[in-house]
Order: C-alpha cells, then sequence, then structure tokens
C-alpha cells in the first residue's frame, strides 16, 4: 500500500519537469472506500461495497483549460503531458487567474465511531429496521425508499504553485421517504435524512425522526388545496434555506455572472437588494456540516463570506480563474464531485443569518396567510423562481389552522428579499445536495430561520 506521504510526494515530483511548459498546471487524486444499502418497500433493493482510486490533471496556457482523468499511477506522465497538449490546442488569450499562496497541509478526519468498523450486517439490520417503522405506520403507506450509506476518501492535491494538501473526508448518511395514498388516488410523500461528518452513531436511535417522514405524508393526505392568490407566507427554516440556495445562491456563483450580461447589470456589488435586516451567507468553516471543507478543490482556504450584509450585496463566490477575470478575491468556492471531475463554482453552507423574531411573532398579527414548511420540488430561471411546498397550512386570526395541499410559491427573487417582513430568530442548517454541471449531488447544508414574505404569489388547484 502506497502511504499518503509518498502519494503527496508523487503528485508533486509528475508536475516538477512541467511547471514551465504551461501557465497552470493540477493534479488530484482520491482514494475512497463506500457502503450503500437501500430498501424500496420491503425489497432489499442494493447492497454496494466499493473501492475506489481516480484523479484528474487540469491544464491551463493561454486561457485554455484542458482537464484528463485517470485511474492509475503507472501512465501518470503520459496523462500530464496529454493535458498540457490538449490546453495549448484551444489556448488563444491570456490566463487570468487570482493568485494564492502555496499551502503544504494534511487534514484529518476527528473521527467518533467509525462505519468501517460496523458489520454490512449490522447496517442492513439498523436500515431494515427503520425501513419497517415507516411501513408499519399506516395501511396508506404504499412505499418506502430507505437507504444508507457511508464513504471514507481521501484527496491529494498538488500544483504547479507549490502547493500540496491531502484531506480525509467522512460522510455517513441515513435516507428515508415515504409514498402514502389516499381516497381519489391522492398521493402524498414524506422525507427525512440523517448525515455526519464524523460519526456512525448519529443513525442509532432515531426513530422517532424516521417515522416523522411517514407522518407528514399521512397528515398531507387530509389536506385540501390551498386556494391561490397572494399571502403573506410564512417560510419554515428549512424551505428558507432552501430558498435562498436555489433563488439566490446560484446567482451569486461568479462563473454564472460572468457569463451573463444581464445578471452583470443586476448584481453589482455595494448595491442595497434587499432589506436591510437581511444577512445572508455562504460559510465552509461552519464544523461538521456536508459542505464543510478547510480548502476547496483548488487549494484555496475555506472562508465565511457574507453574499448579502444589512441587505447590500457584498460577495460573490469565486473560482480562481473567475476571481483573475473579474478582478476579486478567490473565496474557497472551486469544488467538484470527485477527483474524477473538474472544479466549478459551487455554494458550501448557505443560509440566512437569524434575526429577532420569535415563530409566534410573526404570525400573531397575520389575519390569512399560509405557512409553508419543507420544499418537495421546485425550478429556477435566472431572477424567476418557482418552488412547491412539502406541507402546507393556512394561517388565520395569528395562529395555524387547518393543512393546505398544493403550495407552490413563485415570485421575482430581487422583489421577493425587498418584500420580506420579519425574520426569526431561529436558524438552523440541514442537509442537502446540489446540483451543477453535471455533477450532482455536492453535498451542501442550508439554512435559515423561519422567514415572513408579504404578496407571494401562492399556487393552488
Amino acid at each position: 500500500m502506497v502511504t499518503s506521504i509518498s502519494l503527496q510526494d508523487r503528485l508533486s515530483d509528475a508536475i516538477a519537469p512541467y511547471r514551465q511548459q504551461v501557465d497552470y498546471l493540477e493534479i488530484r487524486l482520491e482514494q475512497s472506500e463506500s457502503t450503500t444499502i437501500a430498501y424500496r418497500g420491503r425489497q432489499l433493493d442494493a447492497v454496494d461495497r466499493s473501492f475506489s482510486l481516480a484523479g484528474g490533471i487540469r491544464a491551463c496556457h493561454q486561457g485554455g483549460w484542458s482537464f484528463v482523468t485517470f485511474n492509475g499511477l503507472a501512465d501518470l506522465s503520459s496523462r500530464v503531458e496529454e493535458a498540457i497538449s490538449q490546453a495549448k490546442l484551444i489556448g488563444r488569450e491570456t490566463t487570468q487567474l487570482a493568485s494564492i499562496t502555496p499551502i503544504q497541509d494534511y487534514v484529518a478526519v476527528e473521527l467518533a465511531q467509525d462505519p468501517r468498523g460496523i458489520s454490512l450486517e449490522a447496517k442492513r439490520q439498523l436500515i431494515e429496521t427503520y425501513n419497517q417503522i415507516l411501513l408499519e405506520f399506516d395501511p396508506r403507506i404504499q412505499t418506502t425508499m430507505t437507504s444508507y450509506s457511508d464513504r471514507f476518501g481521501t484527496t491529494y492535491f498538488a500544483n504547479s504553485l507549490g502547493t500540496s494538501i491531502a484531506q480525509e473526508r467522512l460522510d455517513v448518511s441515513g435516507r428515508f421517504g415515504v409514498v402514502a395514498r389516499g381516497e381519489g388516488n391522492v398521493v402524498r410523500q414524506g422525507f427525512e435524512s440523517i448525515h455526519s461528518r464524523t460519526d456512525y452513531d448519529v443513525l442509532r436511535g432515531i426513530e422517532a425522526q424516521v417515522q416523522s417522514a411517514a407522518e407528514r405524508a399521512v397528515r398531507q393526505l387530509e389536506a385540501k388545496p390551498v386556494k391561490g392568490g397572494q399571502y403573506t407566507v410564512v417560510l419554515d427554516p428549512y424551505l428558507a434555506g432552501v430558498f435562498i440556495h436555489e433563488a439566490f445562491g446560484h446567482l451569486s456563483e461568479a462563473d454564472f455572472v460572468y457569463e451573463n450580461p444581464r445578471m452583470q447589470e443586476l448584481l453589482v456589488l455595494g448595491m442595497p437588494i434587499a432589506i436591510s435586516q437581511l444577512n445572508v451567507v455562504d460559510d465552509a468553516t461552519l464544523p461538521g456540516l456536508p459542505g464543510s471543507l478547510k480548502y476547496d478543490d483548488e487549494g484555496v482556504p475555506a472562508q465565511r463570506k457574507y453574499l448579502i450584509k444589512d441587505g447590500v450585496l457584498t460577495q460573490r463566490l469565486h473560482s480562481r480563474e473567475t476571481a483573475g477575470k473579474m478582478r476579486e478575491q478567490p473565496t474557497g468556492n472551486a469544488r467538484a464531485l470527485s477527483a474524477a471531475y473538474p472544479p466549478i463554482v459551487r455554494m458550501t453552507n448557505t443560509g440566512i443569518e437569524s434575526g429577532d423574531q420569535s415563530f409566534e411573532q410573526m404570525v400573531s398579527n397575520i389575519e390569512e396567510g399560509v405557512y409553508a414548511v419543507r420544499m418537495l420540488g421546485g425550478q429556477t430561471n435566472g431572477e424567476l423562481f418557482t418552488f412547491a411546498a412539502a406541507e402546507g397550512y393556512m394561517i388565520r386570526d395569528g395562529k395555524l389552522a387547518e393543512p393546505v395541499s398544493d403550495v407552490t410559491l413563485s415570485g421575482n427573487v430581487f422583489q421577493t428579499m425587498k418584500d420580506i417582513e420579519a425574520i426569526g430568530n431561529d436558524a438552523i442548517y440541514r442537509n442537502g445536495g446540489c446540483g451543477k454541471g453535471g455533477q450532482s449531488p455536492l453535498p451542501v447544508s442550508v439554512g435559515g430561520p423561519h422567514v415572513r414574505i408579504n404578496n407571494v404569489v401562492v399556487g393552488g388547484r
């Protein structure tokens, strides 16, 4: 077995002869081992145990990028030469990369209960127990989608600037979903997920949390469709986090802004774009979350960034290339799904900071409104968005009332951020997965408190 230190040295040694041949060169290599167990209904649907070694080489010359993958070290030099020749074929401009300080580091995982020490049978029995809880909760539960996964990987990175970094990463996840069918063939879904970066034991003793997925689905079977119209809407913390990630976070990714003249006009740094109480962060330094990291996939240190501070657009998310082209600072947001993919500009842990109101204060003076909980699905198109809430409740005379279904929220993100009336004091982060550029699901977190918004278009049936 090749040791981790020699792997780092080997990547640096592979780059050394070619430093002067291109403007920039990097190699990433990832060793990983993973387990997946999945149930669909009563059927054991998948059991997979895998080990992999894969890598990618990026070269840049005169603004032209190439990316070459490999799955063994024997032909590393020839793959480096291939990447260099491809970059030279397409480079016709000027390479613009923000400067960074070379770093040498090894980042180890601080393990609690290591899943690699738990037998495959014990993992299967645990997930089967949770699957049974969902199946037996109510006769209207038609099927389940229950899965367990763990993955431990080490990524080795070296570039032509002298950076040499190794980072270990552990992800342990449980996902629990149900489909319930009621009268008139009404179908509702419920989901719950658990994640840890350090500890298998996070999945033990979570019966009540698992069951909540079934409770939500069955509860929605009794709900009547909401009457479409404009309402004051209160988003729960999960939906508030998804909203800011999907509707605004992607607009903050600098590759999107750089390639979109309209967004360059709308997203001028220093411009007020929301109410003064709104603060939005992208923070890779928060401990233990799926989007947390010490260095991004270009060797840039992780940071806490205020995308919006006191309602003013203050920063955007960058790779070294977008930062260089836009004459801004790199932010540590170049991320790849694995070493077999090139890093692109991605979010980490993105959320709305807490405000000063309790949930009870928020709803107390709403005569008629909608409380939207979690997200079932949605889409964005530039600054326009549409989201479907997983659950909904009417708010009447300052109190939660009957459940409602088919709650879809739509609008313009910039107008919606100005229509925010109150921000709760109860921000939390939840794990998620983000898709972009064919790389999905990239681990991220979405966060926020309860948020109250005026004049939201709510569609029902």
